[in-house]
């Protein structure tokens, strides 16, 4: 079972502020947004090259998004100390 596109922004926004105050960052809604779905997609990717699937609908999504946030965040804070 996929989750709609509304559903994905609303999931996305709540995984990317909870990766927000896990990573004591702040980054804003909309970023917040951006964090949970670009980040659902980037874990459930490399997760699934590790053969880890997540589960189907709105859970699954959130964890992935909560994972994928906070391993974008982290990327993120590496190069802005090497710059």
């Amino acid at each position: 079972m996929e989750i709609g596109w509304i559903a994905a922004i609303v999931v996305g926004g709540i995984a990317g502020w909870l990766a927000e105050q896990f990573m004591k960052s702040d980054m804003g809604l909309v970023m917040n947004i951006v964090l949970g779905i670009v980040g659902a997609a980037a874990a459930s990717w490399l997760f699934g090259l590790m053969g880890i699937k997540f589960g189907p609908g709105w859970v699954g999504y959130l964890i992935a998004g909560f994972v994928g946030a906070v391993i974008l965040i982290f990327a993120v804070r590496m190069v802005r100390q090497r710059a």
